[in-house]
């Protein structure tokens, strides 16, 4: 008996489906010389940058076994796929990892638990630095290779690379200020810190400090060229003293105690404090994790400092100054210190604003020239002279000057950027412009001045008002022409206080907010600007992460 005839149709899907198959294994043959191409690929990139392979080799990363491959600036892996008998291929990709983002590199073993050395290899783990949005988090690559012997080639030629990286430092000198904010700085350091340091081989000469000018003392007497970089661990006011403290160091080993001297060492900031501008402007974000990690990596950012000086006092070198408004808060807040930092900050906020009342002064400045931008005096260079006939020149420059009422004057040479001002409080100026931002806010009525305010919180605007003017400014200076100052019955109304301000002159004095501490001065005051002064660990930030609002205006 004959089989039946095979359905045409059925006949025509058969030859359809052995296409489609045919087609797929060329298609899947096709994917895995591509993937063998981009093997060689990344060898030809290595030696096109001119980069030699220093090692190739077969670690597990994850459950696969991977074609390892390490140049002078980073590290490859590419699956291995073997053939299977259908001829399929599964196409995976490779992966990538910049030495300039590892941290440190470990030996990883199996140990039964009390077991403190010896045991099973297991390979390397590399922990480097990723960045989520703003912050950079750590992370972990496990290379795995059980051969002890090809681990220890590893291992060794990875450190050896990541040694070579000279702007990473080996010694820091850390300053922790206790009292800072809600005195968790020794805490923050603890436990978020120190870790990653030791984990990265960075060894630090650790002081407590104990009083205000401890940190000036501390640095007048170390030996700086022990150390590769200094750390502090506080709020702003922690961070204005090192800063100051470290030019000055400068100055003395200089021999030029009237010459802006640039400082030696690079500073990382560690953010303990209530607002962290400083720290925001080079981070982007109040993160004690993402700080460390930049001072690991020896991620340098210069950035321009200002001087201050009283007649009749010392100077002093900061970021930024704020006269009328911003003073007379943050004297208000330090009379409070008892409450709480948000409560205290909004309550200073209110209760200034509603004894909101302008100042009589004259101002002056002088307009910043682009010549100026790249000036300051370095030992070793021979800058110092440019700058010397730049000063002088000053007295022939054109110097503009106003006479007012004025509720807030504000002087900064960097951003300061926070939380509850993303794009700062002079976003019109950079870490490195060369001049300062002079934002003069005239009298006007309470309502107009809370507005000019809120807009410092949102994206844009702060400045469009007819009675706010901004300059970009190389000197400042501000005498006030009235003798009020702080009252005695504002003085009086807001109870003792615990606190006293860095400066405390005889007669009538006006509240200063310098680098958020409180200085009272009864003079008229010069600030210059002092083109890349110092060096923070940090990169430049255009906006901070915003956390937080103010909700009392």
């Amino acid at each position: 008996m004959s089989e039946p005839d095979e359905d045409p149709k059925e006949e025509k899907r058969k030859v359809c489906k052995k296409k489609k198959n045919k087609e797929k294994r060329r298609g899947e043959k096709m994917e895995g010389e591509k993937l063998e191409q981009q093997q060689e690929e990344q060898i030809h990139e290595s030696v096109k940058h001119s980069e030699s392979v220093i090692l190739r080799g077969i670690f597990k990363v994850g459950k696969k076994s991977h074609d390892v491959l390490l140049t002078q600036t980073r590290l490859t892996w590419t699956p291995i796929i073997p053939e299977t008998p259908t001829g399929e291929v599964t196409v995976l990709q490779p992966g990538m990892l910049l030495l300039q983002d590892v941290f440190a590199v470990k030996v990883k073993r199996r140990r039964a638990a009390g077991q403190e050395s010896g045991g099973a290899m297991l390979g390397v783990a590399l922990f480097f630095c990723k960045r989520k949005g703003r912050k950079l988090e750590e992370d972990t690559l496990h290379l795995h290779n059980a051969s002890a012997e090809h681990t220890h080639a590893w291992y060794n030629a990875l450190k050896e690379q990541i040694a070579g990286i000279s702007s990473r430092p080996r010694y820091l000198k850390v300053f922790i200020n206790p009292s800072s904010h809600k005195k968790e700085a020794v805490h923050i350091y603890r436990e978020s810190v120190a870790p990653l340091f030791k984990m990265a081989d960075i060894r630090t000469d650790i002081t407590v400090t104990e009083k205000k000018g401890h940190t000036l003392s501390v640095i007048k007497e170390c030996k700086l060229d022990e150390y590769n970089g200094v750390v502090c661990v506080g709020g702003d006011g922690s961070v204005a003293e090192l800063c100051h403290a470290l030019v000055f160091r400068a100055q003395l080993d200089a021999n030029l105690p009237e010459k802006p001297v640039k400082a030696v060492l690079p500073l990382g900031i560690i953010p303990a404090g209530s607002t962290d501008v400083v720290s925001c402007s080079v981070h982007g974000v109040r993160d004690p994790v993402t700080a460390a990690l930049h001072i690991i990596l020896g991620h340098l950012q210069q950035v321009d400092m200002c001087s201050f000086s009283p007649v009749g006092q010392s100077v002093h070198f900061g970021f930024s100054a704020m006269f009328g408004f911003g003073g007379r808060s943050l004297a208000r807040a330090e009379k409070k210190r008892w409450m709480a930092s948000s409560r205290r900050r909004e309550y200073a906020l209110v209760k200034t604003l509603a004894k909101l009342r302008p100042e009589e002064c004259e101002l002056s400045f002088l307009p910043a020239k682009k010549s100026r931008q790249n000036l300051f005096w370095n030992r070793g260079q021979d800058e110092n002279q440019e700058q010397d006939s730049d000063l002088e020149g000053e007295g022939e420059a054109s110097w503009t000057t106003k006479q007012g009422q004025y509720l807030s004057i504000s002087v900064m040479s960097i951003p300061c950027l926070s939380s509850h001002a993303p794009r700062g409080l002079a976003p019109n100026t950079s870490l490195t412009s060369g001049s300062a931002s002079l934002i003069a806010v005239e009298n006007t009525s309470r309502s107009e001045f809370i507005k000019h305010l809120k807009r410092f919180g949102s994206s844009s605007g702060e400045f469009s008002f007819s009675f706010v003017e901004t300059h970009a400014v190389s000197a400042v200076k501000i005498r006030p022409l009235s003798m009020s100052g702080f009252s005695k019955e504002e003085s009086e109304e807001e109870g003792d206080s615990k606190s006293t301000p860095i400066i405390q002159p005889e007669g009538a004095a006006f509240p200063w907010n310098i680098d958020g501490e409180l200085v009272e001065i009864a003079n008229e005051v010069l600030i210059r600007v002092h083109p890349r002064l110092i060096s923070l660990y940090g990169e430049e930030v255009e906006e901070a992460e915003s956390t937080v609002s103010c909700s009392c205006i």
